[in-house]
């Protein structure tokens, strides 16, 4: 018993220490919902009184029917007990219309609560670094903030707003039976205390199971993603993994049904054992009352008053009680959303920062460049070295791995390097603004975005500011190759692509390529970067395609990373990657005449073709 008393004092120090996050969590259903908090607590206010009010009527009114039932049927006898039965029927009657109208305005606020929850969820997940998204933890923290926690705020108002209510009712009824003696408070309270203690711990309990099974939850969701979406669809067919994943699947499953089972009966059999205490003493202070009553110190109208009194005290206090558990319950999972929003970007912007050139000048450097991707320890660059001129065309070849689309993401100031220094026209990445860096580089990237949206839409997403301008978009799809078939389609430009909704189009992986090239190539940045462009193109639309790019990149800076020499050719310079380091630079035929790596893998790559012809 005393390490059974010592682990309850433990939870209940770490529920206290949690308190703070309760005028934060309420702060921000404030802010939300002003008007209809206030309204909502004025309701609370006259629903704590109101069974204050049906309790006080009622001794009159059994009173007054005993003594109307001995002094017969007649008008004057009935008047005041028909008085009586109108004002009870008029509380009961505004009872059930605020309680509507508590209803309807605790869905406004619930809707909009959730909403500006899910809107700060949105927002801190785009805030942070895309470094957070390497980490399972972040993913359970998300999750966490995502299934249960965006809801706590609200549920924490309404703690309180119970609170609120079930103190003035229970403040009313304890005045009412302190004529009946001092002692009756004290077995109210009595009576409420085991089954508090009991749900107390059973929400302690609670939480820590969701945190512990934040991954497996996250593991089922996982499974069932793979065994219902579209991208997975074809290769479990072909391969007959669906059994498999079904069985994984229901493991997990299985698992969390037996923990949420074990905590449910436990929950019963703890609270079968409370209703018994309770029951016990509330028998023996109603086993006293009726002993009043047939002992002549109490009227049937002062007994009907007292049980009401009583019932009703013994309801609140067990609420009110119940209510201050879950006000520690909800601190808890309030831990995990404040945890979240509170995340800290590592990728910050300068105090002061510089406004980043609208036209390169020198160009782009890296020196000395360090960097490697979080919770890993090899280097993906070290000591790296690199410098692209302003203007020109430059191709970055190599095996997976080297480091390629690495360059991409720090460049974009997505991550930043452990050491070195990245410059634009000489000035460090970390003195720009990051919006104005951004703004100024164009993307494609290794695996672009299928939006489920138009096709003119699509192209718009790379330059909201042109989203209405039709012909700058019907410009960068003709540039990107993608304006035939996009006029082929169904609606042309408005042909919704995707099968996610009702009456999409789905297009194949090379014309997804052009849509997203076109989308890269709204933005008429003075730097572009196509992380494998021609990948999904065959080798007739290459070879269209690059002759249009020489053109749509005179006089920007532009870097190609790509496994295909042919798309390579058309750069001013091709440096190759191995290891995180440039091994060999020149443009296509200074390589081949150095017969290195590039020359090798060009050769290759030629009699592969040649085997095939």
């Amino acid at each position: 018993m005393p390490g059974k008393i010592g682990t309850l004092t433990l939870k209940l120090r770490k529920a206290l220490d949690r308190l703070p996050y309760v005028p934060w969590a309420l702060s921000l259903v404030w802010n939300t919902t002003r008007g209809l908090t206030m309204a909502w607590g004025v309701l609370l206010v006259i629903q704590g009184l109101l069974p204050v009010a049906t309790v006080y009527l009622t001794r009159p009114l059994v009173d007054g029917l005993a003594k109307a039932a001995g002094g017969g049927v007649g008008l004057r006898n009935i008047t005041p007990t028909l008085i009586l039965v109108v004002l009870m029927a008029a509380v009961i009657l505004l009872s059930g219309c605020l309680a509507g109208l508590n209803s309807w305005i605790r869905t406004a606020q619930s809707e909009r609560v959730q909403d500006y929850m899910r809107n700060l969820i949105h927002q801190k997940s785009m805030d942070v670094d895309l470094a957070f998204y390497e980490s399972p933890q972040f993913y359970d923290n998300l999750h966490r903030a995502r299934s249960e926690a965006a809801s706590r705020p609200l549920s924490l108002m309404e703690n309180m707003g119970s609170l609120l209510q079930n103190t003035i009712t229970l403040f009313a009824m304890t005045a009412l039976l302190f004529q009946f003696g001092l002692w009756l408070p004290v077995a109210l309270v009595a009576s409420t205390i085991p089954a508090v203690a009991v749900a107390f711990h059973q929400n302690m309990r609670q939480h820590a199971q969701w945190l512990q099974t934040t991954a497996d939850n996250r593991r089922a969701w996982y499974y069932d993603w793979v065994l219902t979406s579209k991208e997975n669809a074809a290769e479990l067919r072909l391969f007959g993994l669906g059994p498999y994943f079904q069985s994984a699947y229901q493991t997990v499953r299985d698992l969390l049904r037996k923990l949420s089972l074990k905590l449910i009966r436990d929950r019963i059999l703890a609270g079968l054992g409370t209703s018994a205490i309770t029951l016990l003493i509330t028998g023996a202070v109603m086993a006293l009352m009726v002993w009043r009553l047939f002992a002549g110190f109490a009227t049937l109208g002062d007994l009907a008053f007292f049980y009401q009194a009583f019932n009703q005290g013994q309801q609140k206090m067990g609420s009110l009680l119940g209510t201050v558990s879950q006000v520690f319950t909800n601190c808890l999972f309030l831990e995990s959303l404040f945890d979240f929003l509170t995340l800290e970007s590592r990728v910050k912007e300068a105090p002061i920062p510089t406004n980043a050139p609208g036209t390169l000048k020198s160009g782009i450097r890296f020196h000395q460049v360090a960097f490697r991707y979080p919770a890993t320890e090899r280097y993906a660059l070290r000591d790296f070295n690199l410098t692209i001129p302003a203007g020109r065309v430059m191709a970055i070849v190599g095996n997976n791995g080297a480091g390629k689309s690495t360059l991409v993401k720090l460049l974009c100031r997505l991550y930043d390097p452990e050491s070195g220094r990245i410059e634009l026209d000489g000035i460090d990445l970390r003195e720009l603004s990051i919006r104005e860096l951004r703004n100024s580089i164009t993307v494609l990237f290794q695996e672009p975005v299928h939006y489920n949206a138009s096709a003119h839409e699509n192209i718009a997403l790379g330059d909201l500011e042109m989203a209405d301008s039709s012909p700058a978009i019907h410009e960068a799809a003709c540039e990107a190759g993608a304006d035939n078939f996009i006029r082929r389609l169904p609606q042309g430009y408005e042909t919704l692509l995707g099968r996610w909704f009702a009456g999409g189009t789905e297009i194949s992986v090379g014309e997804w390529q052009r849509v997203a090239l076109a989308r890269a190539f709204l933005r008429r940045a003075p730097i572009i970067i196509l992380d494998e462009p021609t990948s999904a193109m065959d080798s007739w639309a290459e070879a269209e395609w690059l002759e249009r790019f020489r053109i749509l990149a005179a006089g920007r800076t532009a870097i190609l990373i790509t496994h295909r020499f042919t798309t390579a050719m058309c750069a001013d310079i091709i440096h190759v990657m191995q290891d995180g380091q440039i091994v060999e630079s020149g443009n296509h035929l200074q390589l081949l005449a150095k017969d290195g790596l590039y020359a090798g893998s060009w050769k290759r790559q030629m009699q592969s073709w040649l085997d095939r012809i």
